[in-house]
């Protein structure tokens, strides 16, 4: 099995694609609209197999905005990654090892969490 799509709750497509295309540089997809009412924006991390979808419309996959915590994505080089985030405007916590891992946090409009994970043995 392969995880390839996450449901990332927003408020705002357009303010959310944004965020995403234009600051953390991911490439959208899909920006589809099905039906009256229906909105489907999927976009995908540079270099992963894993993408984001965010809805309006499909209430089968409704969540809170913000309600999702956590999401990691796993880079080879977290203060490059960092550094290229924060001159694009998104305000990303400071590195911080814990344990010989590397994490910096950041949020998106909405609340939901990201961090940038570094494990250098895997470089």
């Amino acid at each position: 099995m392969m995880l390839e799509l996450l449901m990332l709750p927003v408020a705002d497509l357009d303010r959310s694609i944004e965020f995403y295309r234009d600051r953390v540089g991911f490439t959208v997809d899909v920006d589809v609209r099905p039906a009256d009412g229906v909105r489907i924006v999927q976009l995908t991390p540079p270099g992963s197999y894993c993408s984001v979808t965010m809805t309006t419309g499909m209430a089968d996959t409704a969540m809170a905005p913000g309600s999702l915590r956590g999401l990691h994505l796993v880079v080879a080089d977290i203060d490059a990654s960092r550094d290229a985030l924060v001159a694009r405007g998104v305000d990303v916590a400071a590195v911080q090892d814990m344990g010989g891992v590397l994490y910096a946090w950041f949020a998106d409009p909405d609340g939901n969490t990201w961090t940038l994970q570094h494990m250098p043995w895997r470089s």
